[in-house]
C-alpha cells in the first residue's frame, strides 16, 4: 500500500527499476502534489476514506488537466518489456503500447543507453545549428526508404500538417504561370490523419472535426478502396495530393489492396498529383516490413511516420523525393523543438534495431501466430466477426461494441484498445512481444468474452 510521505511499491518487478522508481518517488510527490499539501487535506477531513495512489493521481487529474482523452482508470507507474505496473504493484501485459509506439517496449537498454548518453552531452538546440544525430537519423531513413530527404516534426499530425503545407508549395511551384493552382485534398472513409485543424480536415469522423468546422476547406472523402471514385477524381486536375493510409489504424485495421494503392499512384502520375503516405501508426516494423508501403511495391512522393520512431519520445517525420524537396525553401516551415540530439539518439536506436531483417521476420511470424491464435481461442464466438491485420497491428471486429469487453480485458491484466465504429479490437503491442505473452493475451481475451453476451 502506498504511504502519504513515501511512496513504496509492492512487489516491484525487477530490481534494475529501483533507481527508476526512487526517481519517481520523488518526481510524483514534486510535481502530482502528494506532498504535504495532499496529506494535509486528507488529514483534516475527518471523514475521508483512506485512498490508494491510484485513486488520488485521478482525483488530483480532475482538477488538473483539460479533459479531452477519456482515461482508462488505472495509473501508470512503471514498465519492463512488455510488462507495465501500477503503483498499487498490479501488472499489466502491454498490448498497446502507448497508442503503438513503444515499440521496443519499455526500458530497452540500447535505447535507454541513448537517451542518457545524449542527455548527458547535449539535449536541444534549436534548427538555427547543426546537430550530428539529427543528420545520422536522416542518413538512415534516407537509406531504408525511397526518400531523398528528411524533415522532422514532433508527432504524427504535424507530419500531415507539413505534408498538406509542401503539397501546396509543390503545386505553386511547378505550375508558376496557372492562374488556379491544384489545392483540393483527397483522403478516405475511416481515415485518421491527427488533429490539427489541417490533419483533422483529412481526418473522415465527423465528430471530430464538427466541434471545430470550419476546418481546411478542398478535402473530398472517397470510399477507402475504390478505384474508379478516386482515380475520376484525381483526373480533375484539381487535387494537389491524395493522402492515404497503407493499413489504416484509428479506422479499424483495414489494408489497402495493392490494385488500389497502384491506381493512385498511376492517376497522381498523370494528373502532377502526389501521393502521401501516412505511415504514422503502421510504418517502421509494425507490418514486419520496415515500411508498409513495400509490401504493395507502390511508393508515394511523401510519406508521414512518427509514433514509434523515437521509442516513445516526442518524434514526426516527413520523408519526401527530391522533386517535392526542391520546392520548399527556407522558412517555408519550421519547428524549434523538432529533431533535437536527445530524440534523434533514441530514434536511430529504435530504427538500427526494428530495421534488421531478423527483428522484422520475427514481426511478421509472431503476427502470424497472434492471428491463428486469436481465430482458434475466439473464432467460435457468434460477436467475432474477423480477426485482420499484418504483422503485428491486428484487428478483431465484432458485432457489438468492443467497450466492455476492453474494460474486462483491462481488469484481467491484459491492455488492449478500440478502433473503428467501436467495434474493433485493436492490438498493437511492442514489436519485442513472445510467444508466451502472445498466449497469455489471448487466453485473457478468451476468459473474457462473456461480456460480449
Amino acid at each position: 500500500m502506498a504511504s502519504l510521505g513515501k511512496i513504496s511499491i509492492p512487489h516491484a518487478p525487477s530490481s534494475d527499476l529501483g533507481l527508476l522508481r526512487r526517481r519517481f518517488d520523488r518526481r510524483m510527490q514534486t510535481r502530482i502534489g502528494y506532498n504535504h499539501r495532499i496529506a494535509s487535506v486528507l488529514t483534516n477531513n475527518a471523514s475521508s476514506v483512506k485512498q490508494s495512489l491510484s485513486e488520488r493521481v485521478i482525483e488530483e487529474e480532475a482538477k488538473v488537466l483539460v479533459g479531452t482523452y477519456a482515461r482508462a482508470p488505472i495509473v501508470l507507474l512503471s514498465g519492463k518489456g512488455c510488462k507495465l505496473f501500477d503503483p498499487e504493484g498490479k501488472e499489466y501485459l502491454d498490448c498497446a503500447s502507448g497508442i503503438a509506439v513503444n515499440a521496443l517496449g519499455h526500458g530497452d537498454p540500447d535505447w535507454l543507453q541513448a537517451v542518457t548518453e545524449q542527455a548527458s552531452v547535449l539535449a536541444h538546440t534549436s534548427n538555427v545549428y547543426y546537430t550530428i544525430p539529427q543528420i545520422d537519423l536522416a542518413k538512415r531513413l534516407v537509406a531504408s526508404s525511397f526518400a531523398d530527404r528528411v524533415f522532422f516534426c514532433n508527432s504524427g499530425t504535424e507530419a500531415n500538417e507539413a505534408a498538406i503545407k509542401f503539397s501546396r508549395k509543390f503545386q505553386r511551384f511547378t505550375n508558376p504561370e496557372d492562374k488556379e493552382v491544384a489545392t483540393g485534398f483527397i483522403a478516405f472513409s475511416n481515415s485518421f490523419h491527427g488533429r490539427t485543424l489541417g490533419a483533422l480536415a483529412l481526418t473522415s469522423k465527423e465528430q471530430y472535426r464538427t466541434p471545430f468546422e470550419p476546418v481546411m476547406p478542398g478535402v473530398t472523402f472517397v470510399e477507402y478502396g475504390n478505384v474508379q471514385a478516386a482515380t475520376d477524381l484525381i483526373s480533375s486536375g484539381k487535387i494537389a495530393a491524395v493522402f492515404v493510409e497503407p493499413i489504416q489504424g484509428e479506422g479499424g485495421i483495414y489494408s489497402a489492396t495493392k490494385e488500389f494503392l497502384q491506381s493512385l499512384r498511376s492517376a497522381c502520375d498523370a494528373s502532377g498529383s502526389l501521393l502521401v503516405f501516412d505511415e504514422v501508426q503502421c510504418g517502421l516494423g509494425r507490418t514486419g516490413k520496415l515500411w508498409a508501403y513495400e509490401a504493395f511495391g507502390v511508393t508515394p512522393d511523401i510519406m508521414t511516420v512518427a509514433k514509434p520512431l523515437a521509442g516513445g519520445l516526442p518524434i514526426g517525420a516527413v520523408l519526401v523525393t527530391e522533386k517535392v524537396a526542391g520546392t520548399i525553401n527556407y522558412g517555408d516551415h519550421g519547428s524549434t523543438f523538432a529533431g533535437n540530439p536527445l530524440v534523434c539518439n533514441a530514434a536511430i536506436a529504435v530504427l538500427d534495431k526494428v530495421s534488421k531483417p531478423s527483428f522484422l521476420s520475427s514481426v511478421s511470424s509472431k503476427g502470424q501466430y497472434f492471428r491463428d491464435s486469436l481465430v482458434k481461442k475466439l473464432g467460435g464466438n457468434s460477436h467475432v466477426k474477423e480477426v485482420r491485420g499484418e504483422g503485428l497491428i491486428i484487428g478483431v471486429e465484432l458485432d457489438v461494441a468492443a467497450n466492455s469487453f476492453v474494460d474486462a480485458c483491462r481488469d484481467s491484466g491484459l491492455l488492449i484498445l478500440t478502433a473503428g465504429k467501436g467495434n474493433v479490437v485493436r492490438i498493437v503491442p511492442p514489436l519485442i512481444i513472445s510467444e508466451e505473452e502472445i498466449e497469455q493475451a489471448v487466453e485473457i481475451m478468451s476468459q473474457n468474452l462473456t461480456v460480449l453476451e
